[in-house]
């Protein structure tokens, strides 16, 4: 079995996606539905996914929480909130009382859309992430190389926080460096409550190309060795990384880049720590 731990879904007639813009983002500005999704899900041996947020519009989580109810094998949602807004507590709350709150799992936020490196820190987004703590769920990071050294300090500052990092922090996968993203990547596993999704790293790379697990492999080899199996989870980051690859592509990278693993720790990275994390 398989949990695909990051997936998208949207329709335009609804909402726009505001960050979908450029010749080289057209495919994926057109609707991605549940339907879409079972197709891209069929015959690929996942048989449970969590869908992550788009956009900073507090309608999108309850819409993405009834979608819960009626797909079968979306098991948990990562929504947003305002972090930063005074009543964030009783915002988490009425998520969590809606009649399909069960569902939620975990709060967002594009971090990596903020021009403050520091924003993680700052006193009303801690605040923000209290109130995560305090609500039981989980918080990912969606973040860039240089707001990496914010994130340790959000990281160490809720040891009981779990926080899951999305794509790897998005390495500079088309250049080949590692540096100074890797130190950074190090600095954050060290703290045990940090999770980090296996995830968008075929996004990174140069789309004009096929997918290499060779170019990828130094970068998975770095959160191989920083998070260990058993902190590291399999996301497909569909449909966005249509960008780059087919969804069955993407499993197939994943597996070869874990290729060095026994059965037991691949199970735990493509199965297991996701059921954990997000109680499935």
């Amino acid at each position: 079995m398989t949990v695909d731990t990051h997936h998208h879904l949207w329709d335009l007639d609804v909402r726009d996606q505001p960050w979908i813009t450029g010749a080289e983002m057209e495919p994926l500005r057109r609707d991605f539905r549940p339907a879409d999704l079972q197709a891209a899900l069929k015959g690929s041996g996942v048989d449970a996914t969590v869908l992550v947020q788009t956009v900073s519009d507090p309608d999108e989580t309850p819409e993405m929480l009834v979608l819960a109810d009626s797909v079968d094998r979306i098991a948990a949602v990562v929504g947003w909130v305002d972090l930063t807004a005074r009543d964030v507590r009783e915002r988490i709350g009425r998520l969590q009382t809606h009649p399909s709150g069960r569902w939620l799992k975990g709060i967002r936020h594009q971090v990596e859309g903020e021009p403050d490196p520091d924003w993680l820190i700052r006193p009303d987004v801690l605040n923000g992430l209290a109130a995560v703590e305090d609500a039981g769920l989980v918080y990912e990071l969606l973040v860039r190389t240089d707001q990496l050294p914010a994130a340790v300090k959000a990281a160490g500052q809720f040891p009981q926080l779990t926080f899951v990092l999305d794509h790897c922090a998005k390495p500079p996968v088309a250049s080949g460096e590692l540096q100074p993203w890797a130190d950074r990547i190090r600095a954050l596993a060290a703290h045990s409550n940090v999770v980090c999704k296996l995830s968008g790293l075929v996004t990174e790379d140069d789309w004009a190309r096929q997918p290499d697990p060779v170019s990828l492999q130094p970068y998975a080899d770095v959160v191989l060795e920083a998070f260990g199996p058993r902190r590291l989870m399999f996301g497909s980051d569909w449909p966005v990384c249509l960008l780059a690859a087919e969804y069955g592509q993407v499993i197939d990278l994943a597996k070869q880049l874990t290729s060095g693993l026994d059965d037991r720790r691949r199970a735990a990275v493509f199965d297991a720590n996701a059921r954990e994390v997000y109680d499935i």
